[in-house]
């Protein structure tokens, strides 16, 4: 099966990285990858929020972007 390559920024670390993940690979696929809770992020491709569903192209662009709730 053929694999596609993600570039993933993940402000929780401040890092950017590289991901390999097989192609049709979705936004939930990355984050169990990355041994991210879904529920404590929000996702974003091209400044555009994205959902777990969505399926990832080669050379997404992709942000992890960590959820502050207070209280």
């Amino acid at each position: 099966m053929s694999k596609i390559s993600i570039h993933v920024f993940i402000d929780r670390q401040n890092k950017n990285t590289n991901i390999e993940l097989y192609k049709n690979s979705t936004v939930a696929d990355l984050l169990k990858k990355l041994d991210i809770n879904p529920v404590t992020v929000i996702v974003s491709r091209n400044n555009e929020l994205i959902l777990e569903e969505e399926k990832l192209g080669n050379n997404d662009g992709i942000k992890i972007l960590s959820v502050i709730s207070g209280g």
